[in-house]
């Protein structure tokens, strides 16, 4: 995998030793990987509301919810979200805990100690089998706006526009469907946000940023009993 192909995927490494989870998130960093770290079960979960990720370097052996629980309750979850890859990283080499993850949704499973470069390459494979990323080239405009969904950049007549991570992740999720309702409760990922407050959070933030007069709303639109809809030019 190439650097440029790296760049364009986003990976949450979740272990609750402080160490390894550092050194995971270096090395795969150095390697251009975008990541993001997560000392828990809880702490992802949370990271997965607000953000859309290409893989999962999860440990098994963490307090309080374990990778094998997490990654039930992951494939139990609907949409795209519900089938992210996951490589399960654990101290436990057993061959019935590797069958009881696998099992379970797990993609591959790695003991520890382990070669960070061996590491690197079962990443890499799981992406390859997960196919290309499916990626939104054109910008969209939006009056004076215009939307890179690839680079996740706004603009304002030519003029950067600063959006938070997830303010750049849920306008992508509403250009994927550009023109069309999205559920509000989709956009919250059917977590711990179930009232999906934080979405209508961002929605207004968005609109202070896109809309010509954002208490009527011409490109971000509020779609009565559904959700939101992102109507570009």
């Amino acid at each position: 995998m190439t650097p440029l192909e790296a760049r364009d995927r986003h990976l949450l490494v979740v272990d609750d030793d402080d160490r390894i989870r550092t050194l995971i998130k270096e090395y795969l960093a150095r390697a251009g990987f975008r990541v993001t770290a997560a000392q828990d079960a809880a702490a992802a979960r949370k990271l997965m509301d607000a953000f859309d990720f290409d893989l999962l370097v999860l440990d098994v052996m963490m307090p309080g919810e374990d990778g094998f629980a997490f990654t039930r309750a992951l494939r139990a979850r609907p949409g795209e979200a519900g089938r992210t890859p996951i490589l399960m990283l654990t101290a436990r080499d057993q061959s019935t805990d590797r069958i009881e993850g696998l099992t379970l949704g797990a993609d591959d499973y790695l003991a520890k100690p382990f070669e960070p470069q061996e590491l690197l390459l079962r990443i890499e494979a799981i992406l390859r089998r997960a196919g290309p990323r499916v990626t939104l080239s054109e910008s969209l405009m939006m009056g004076d706006c215009a939307f890179d969904p690839e680079r996740g950049e706004l603009t304002r007549a030519g003029e950067p526009v600063r959006l938070t991570e997830a303010e750049i992740e849920l306008l992508r999720q509403l250009a994927r469907a550009a023109h069309e309702p999205v559920d509000r409760m989709d956009l919250a990922r059917d977590a711990a946000d179930i009232t999906g407050r934080a979405v209508d959070v961002q929605v207004t933030r968005l609109r202070r940023k896109i809309e010509p007069d954002p208490k009527n709303p011409r490109y971000l639109q509020t779609v009565r009993g559904i959700g939101y809809r992102l109507a570009p030019d």
